[in-house]
């Protein structure tokens, strides 16, 4: 069994899988940026070693650095949560070769799932439904034959990496040939691989995703699915579980395709197989990621499993000790994504001192967080703080909990998205179930909900406390940050937003504070 794991990751997926390394009495060793020596999972875990400046390319994901901890500590293996190194052959390689186990698959999978053109040749030879389109790379003196065969519109997407970068869509042939360089230009950058492939473009899509687990005897199950549609710029904001499209015909169907999907490329361990189902409720493959999710609480609220603890027992060797069979699904899950943005400045980052914390509870109700009051959220990391997951007997007291939690949790100093999601849960499209990918992009562009007068006071005070704390730092330490300047002070927007909270917090003086959303 192992015994003290490495978190390869920061803030609350380094907390949440400290807590069950914790639970099953293996020791915890944590990694930390200059900009996280203060973060939660530091605090956490039982060892916490650093590993260079704030710039993930210089701390994160320095696969070398990370594995020399790893000896040096004495631990036996990494967890590399999600993001990151987590989907990275290379480095699951360097633990292999150093005698470490990668809690995840191997590095075969990795590279077999990770390549979208490879992966969709391996899915039509294993009998899973793909979305027409080519297998390989696209050069321009074919495409427009190839986007005409398809039928517009269609989709250009970069062979490897996700989350929407290197992804154009094409309504017409005139568009054609600027997207392919778009799409080419942005791959080569974001993924160090130009290659990009054509596939028709599925209108009105919901995009469903299962969770599977397999072991390293054969044994591979699916935990059911999570919606994930509610999304912005190809980011999942909310997702749930189960989804309102599916009946169990079509919850079977996609299930025993999940586990095909898995078999044939020899999967261990946790991953996710992500379909598109369109608007005739015919699904298609899409990918799969080879790591944990960040919506995965929505599927343990429902299994009672924890899936942290499975990726351990399966890395250790251990078989899965229950069948498709064993598994019960219970309720409704939803989960909100809470993020260091401003929705009324088109989620404009919102870095700065939490001045203020209260955290939502009561029954059904789990918050995974990376911060507390008095941390001060860095502006190098991807934004989302927190995670709000609710479960309850039936989606409208799931949607009627999740809305109760939000306008209890409380976040001073910064911006973020519980406006956001307050509104979204309101929204007659979302309450009905019968939303698609464009969700987001139909809900009124009008400011999402008036401020909380007493954040806007708490964001000018940490303002000037962060300032004034900037300019009493040597330049040592300014070194040592970076340059002790974020890039949105050096664009001007800090003074600007100091002049704005100013003059609004001069405008509501006479009025009384309420709380967002009410």
């Amino acid at each position: 069994m192992i015994s003290k794991v490495l978190i390869a990751n920061r803030g609350e997926i380094a907390v949440r899988i400290i807590r069950s390394c914790r639970e099953m009495g293996i020791a915890t060793v944590a990694v930390f940026s200059e900009a996280d020596r203060q973060a939660p999972h530091v605090r956490f875990a039982d060892e916490a070693y650093p590993i260079g400046p704030a710039l993930p390319a210089e701390s994160y994901l320095k696969s070398d650095k990370l594995v020399d901890v790893a000896r040096q500590s004495g631990a036996d293996a990494v967890h590399p949560g999600y993001g990151f190194l987590a989907e990275n052959a290379e480095f699951a390689e360097q633990c292999a070769d150093a005698g470490i186990t990668l809690i995840g698959p191997s590095a075969e999978a990795m590279r077999a799932m990770g390549d979208k053109t490879a992966a969709r040749q391996t899915m039509r030879k294993a009998g899973v439904s793909v979305i027409p389109g080519t297998d390989e790379d696209v050069e321009e003196g074919q495409a427009a034959r190839i986007a005409s065969s398809l039928g517009y519109p269609v989709l250009v997407k970069a062979a490897k990496g996700g989350g929407g970068k290197g992804m154009r869509i094409v309504r017409g042939e005139d568009d054609l040939e600027a997207a392919l360089r778009a799409a080419r230009s942005e791959a080569l950058s974001a993924f160090g691989d130009s290659v990009v492939f054509i596939e028709k473009f599925v209108e009105e899509p919901r995009h469903v995703e299962f969770q599977i687990l397999a072991d390293g005897h054969g044994n591979v199950v699916h935990l059911g699915e999570r919606e994930c549609s509610v999304q912005r710029r190809h980011q999942k904001l909310i997702e749930e579980s189960p989804s309102c499209i599916l009946d169990d015909t079509l919850r079977a169907a996609m299930g025993d395709a999940a586990i095909k999907a898995a078999e044939a490329v020899g999967y261990t361990n946790a991953g996710t197989i992500e379909f598109i189902v369109d608007k005739n409720r015919q699904f298609y493959f899409l990918e799969m990621n080879t790591r944990l999710q960040v919506e995965h609480p929505v599927t343990e609220m429902r299994t009672g499993l924890d899936l942290v603890k499975e990726q351990i027992r399966i890395a250790s060797g251990a078989p899965l000790p229950f069948s498709q069979e064993d598994i019960r699904f219970l309720g409704t899950s939803i989960e909100c994504r809470i993020s260091a943005e401003d929705p009324n400045e088109n989620f404009m980052p919102s870095t700065g001192l939490v001045t203020r914390l209260t955290e939502p509870g009561g029954p059904g109700v789990r918050l995974d967080s990376g911060f507390y009051r008095g941390y001060e959220v860095p502006v190098y990391y991807d934004p989302m703080v927190a995670k709000l997951i609710v479960w309850a007997d039936t989606r409208d007291e799931a949607i009627a909990r999740m809305k109760r939690a939000l306008t209890e949790f409380e976040i001073g100093g910064i911006k973020t998205t519980i406006p956001f999601h307050l509104k979204a849960l309101d929204d007659q499209q979302f309450v009905s179930g019968n939303y698609t990918t464009a969700f987001v992009d139909g809900m009124e562009e009008n400011s999402v909900a008036e401020p909380d007068k007493t954040h806007i006071a708490a964001a000018f005070a940490s303002i000037v406390t962060h300032e004034s704390r900037s300019a009493l730092r040597t330049s040592s330490e300014s070194t040592k940050d970076g340059g002790g300047s974020s890039p949105w002070k050096q664009a001007g927007l800090r003074a600007g937003l100091r002049k704005e909270l100013t003059q609004r917090r001069k405008r509501s003086s006479h009025e009384i504070p309420r709380h967002p959303g009410r």
